[in-house]
């Protein structure tokens, strides 16, 4: 193949179970803090910068927890309130009248919150009492997040309720469908792995009881959306957020294996530790994709180059750009020119205004 026909197939046309996609570049979720203040509702900012960016084959929202529970971090949106639905409806309207497929990321942080988050200042949730050695985002700035307690069993359906219910208001909020965070240690990661999950219930102990919680919320899930508009990320070696697992391939692989049985559209694959090495850990990553009928999505790191090797080669169907996504509004139009990248403001990253979230050039120098 020419190097032509080697890039054409990242602006290809893609099926993505039940979404039909204009090219093969997904825009990662993307945590900005820039949700109203007081109501976690998005609003015209949020709108902007979405719509900009609706030149992606498939835009994967923030993560928007599902509850007030659900939360890590301050002035990220929610997806439980009428204001909530409404602010999404008008951003999902804007990214498809630019021509954009977008589906939200339903998102509960777990162990990874702050009481001053929680509903009465009360404890983070998780599958066990385990601090997880990181920090989150609140008022005042970084802080350390605080001690968990243990879900009982008797509050497990409630938080699957949670998801179904964001799923609901998610279908209302004109979503093309939705992925369910499973990655990064928060809550269903925290399940998944032995360093977070020590119950001796059945939700814990063997994989298979780890992987439970997923696949139920799955199922769950599917009574809202059909199974092809529904996808999991997951992120088999990442230490964010004190994530740790004894046997990530085995875990991992069993849990794919399940997700693909399923029938559900798609996993997102964040490939080695977050913001960091691709190579991180050894991991098969082809073995995954071997196991998965669904679609592929390959997320971290990726350049342009890296990208057209990566589906050339056949390991991915999608690539998912998160930074790059950031500063370049226009990223699927200058990775077709291979034009220069406009270089992102780590400073404006999280909270803050129109600064480094909706006023990056455009080719040309013209807004996009």
């Amino acid at each position: 193949m020419s190097q032509s026909n080697d890039s054409a197939v990242l602006f290809s046309p893609f099926r993505l179970g039940e979404i039909e996609l204009k090219n093969r570049i997904v825009m990662a979720p993307l945590t900005r803090n820039r949700a109203t203040r007081g109501s976690d509702a998005p609003n015209a900012l949020n709108v902007e910068y979405y719509r900009q960016r609706a030149g992606a084959g498939l835009i994967v929202t923030e993560g928007t927890q599902i509850s007030q529970q659900g939360q890590g971090y301050i002035w990220t949106p929610g997806i439980y309130s009428e204001a909530q639905i409404a602010g999404w409806k008008a951003v999902t309207d804007a990214v498809h009248a630019e021509g954009g497929k977008i589906i939200t990321q339903l998102w509960h942080v777990g162990r990874v919150s702050h009481a001053s988050l929680q509903p009465g200042n009360g404890a983070p949730v998780a599958p066990s009492a385990i601090q997880a050695k990181t920090k989150t985002y609140i008022e005042s700035g970084f802080a350390e997040v605080s001690q968990p307690r243990e879900l009982g069993l008797d509050e497990i359906p409630g938080i699957i309720a949670d998801y179904v219910r964001a799923a609901e208001n998610a279908k209302a909020a004109g979503f093309d469908g939705v992925e369910l965070h499973g990655a990064h240690g928060y809550l269903l990661d925290q399940f998944l792995r032995d360093g977070s999950n020590a119950r001796s219930d059945a939700y814990g102990g063997s994989i298979e009881n780890r992987v439970r919680l997923v696949l139920e919320v799955v199922e769950a899930v599917a009574t809202v959306f059909p199974k092809g508009r529904i996808g999991v990320r997951i992120s088999p070696v990442s230490p964010a957020n004190d994530a740790r697992d004894s046997d990530p391939q085995a875990l991992f692989g069993h849990l794919v294996e399940k997700l693909s049985a399923a029938g559900i559209a798609f996993i997102h694959v964040v490939e080695g530790a977050t913001r960091e090495a691709r190579d991180y850990l050894p991991f098969d990553y082809l073995a995954l994709r071997k196991a998965f009928k669904g679609a592929y999505i390959a997320n971290n790191g990726f350049t342009r180059d890296l990208a057209i090797e990566t589906l050339a080669e056949d390991c991915a169907d999608l690539i998912a750009f998160g930074r790059l996504f950031i500063a370049n509004p226009d990223l699927v139009e200058r990775l077709k020119r291979d034009a220069p990248l406009n270089t992102p403001d780590v400073a404006t990253f999280y909270g803050g205004d129109a600064r480094g979230y909706t006023d990056y050039p455009a080719l040309a120098g013209k807004a996009a």
